[in-house]
């Protein structure tokens, strides 16, 4: 945790000799917010003053790092080596670069900031709070202003005031060096912990990583597929619809929930024995808009989570098909289907029955609606704001294509286990015909 100011603890440390604040300003300084803004001159009187603090630097680190920053909330639970070696090392170099370009260079050279964004990457990786890390150095500023004010003599005060300018000159570099670097590093260890789930969460889903003992995921879970409605997202949209998925899991199951997720929904993996809650698929309408579909699955052990994921992703696939209203939906929902929907040494031909009619959608339009509405012609009429006549005359028209006769049981057994088959394995594909539930 060293800051890197005059003396501070990490990442922050010396002045650079722009003067670019208010205080300066009042000296002349061009600009408080260009870093390469002309440096105000200094008198020779303020240049003594600073020479006289350049043998304290080494008293001022210690005081620092072991005496003035255990009084911060945090500071005293850090290492012994961090606090000792680090902090000090970084205190005393922010000391003698302030301290020597007051003194002899005024000129900021590339590199003079390279020991605190590397202290800077340091606490973040750490976990140190940002809080902390710049209250230091504000810290360690008010430390090298009081001894600057220790050792100005009678009639010196004017050169006191050059020299403030310079050292909030130097704070507000630095906070702002600090700061970037930090967040930058934060930012870059929080994109590596997302891919490093990701990677183990697909690799639970797919079977080809074994679960973590002790994760918690070696055990009993609930599995959970999710559709999201359909429609285009640009890429802010998507991140943004994928971050309120994310947490409005976490939010039902009252934990970070391990989860694969982009634009069009994804998979979930809730540790434990937990039943889904019954406002779960309430809360994702109210996150990512009507019409979300979701499935939950147990698995008793680690080994089952991708044959659970495949079932949840097939039932949605399989209510969707069917026409069933968007929400939560559960195996017993849609059992007949789905069994008509597994692959089985018929399947091809059962779903090639519909090929004379892949090129006529609304044929598969009406049957699909004709078989929701339980083969009510006048309710898919309406539902297709269609004259009744024209349903008949659609229905007829499939018939002869197909050869499947849906006056009898079998010929729309047939077209229903056709349907869900083509429909079921094709996520991809509009389920078009439903009118009902997204």
């Amino acid at each position: 945790m060293t800051t890197g100011v005059p003396g501070t603890a990490d990442g922050a440390g010396t002045a650079d000799g722009a003067g670019v604040d208010d205080a300066s300003a009042a000296s002349g300084a061009s600009d408080v917010t260009d870093p390469d803004s002309a440096v105000p001159a200094l008198s020779d009187t303020a240049r003594s003053l600073a020479a006289r603090c350049a043998p304290r630097v080494n008293a001022l680190a210690r005081l620092m790092s072991r005496d003035v920053f255990e009084q911060l909330h945090g500071y005293a639970e850090l290492p012994a080596d961090v606090k000792d070696v680090e902090i000090a090392a970084t205190a005393r170099h922010g000391l003698r670069l302030f301290l020597d370009r007051v003194v002899r260079d005024p000129r900021t050279v590339p590199g003079d900031f390279d020991v605190f964004r590397e202290r800077a990457a340091q606490r973040a990786e750490e976990g140190m709070p940002l809080h902390l890390l710049l209250t230091t150095h504000c810290v360690g500023v008010r430390v090298l202003w009081q001894a600057l004010r220790d050792a100005a003599r009678p009639g010196e005060d004017a050169a006191l005031v050059e020299l403030a300018g310079w050292l909030f000159g130097a704070e507000q570099r630095i906070v702002r060096t600090v700061t970037e670097t930090y967040l930058d590093e934060q930012a870059a260890l929080a994109s590596e912990r997302r891919a490093e789930r990701r990677s183990l969460v697909r690799g639970l889903l797919e079977g080809t990583t074994p679960p973590p003992a002790g994760s918690g995921l070696d055990g009993p879970s609930l599995v959970l597929s999710v559709q999201l409605p359909d429609g285009p997202r640009a890429p802010v949209a998507t991140r943004r619809v994928v971050r309120r998925l994310q947490a409005a899991l976490d939010r039902a199951f009252g934990r970070e929930v391990p989860a694969l997720l982009d634009g069009t929904g994804g998979r979930a993996i809730v540790p434990g024995r937990v039943q889904p809650p019954p406002v779960l698929a309430e809360l994702l309408d109210g996150v990512c808009g009507p019409g979300v579909r979701l499935a939950a699955v147990h698995a008793e052990q680690g080994t089952e989570i991708p044959e659970a994921a495949r079932t949840a992703a097939r039932i949605v696939r399989v209510a969707r098909a069917c026409g069933h209203p968007a929400g939560l939906h559960r195996l017993d929902d849609v059992l007949l289907e789905y069994q008509l929907s597994r692959p089985s040494a018929g399947s091809d031909r059962i779903a090639a029955l519909l090929d004379p009619v892949a090129d006529r959608p609304e044929l598969i339009e009406t049957l699909r609606t004709h078989l929701e509405q339980a083969q009510d012609r006048r309710a898919t009429a309406r539902l297709l704001t269609l004259h009744p006549n024209t349903v008949d005359n659609r229905l007829a028209r499939f018939a002869t294509l197909t050869g499947l006769d849906l006056s009898t049981p079998r010929g729309t057994a047939l077209a229903l286990a056709a349907l869900l088959l083509r429909d079921a394995e094709e996520p991809g594909r509009p389920a078009s015909g439903v009118r009902r539930g997204g």
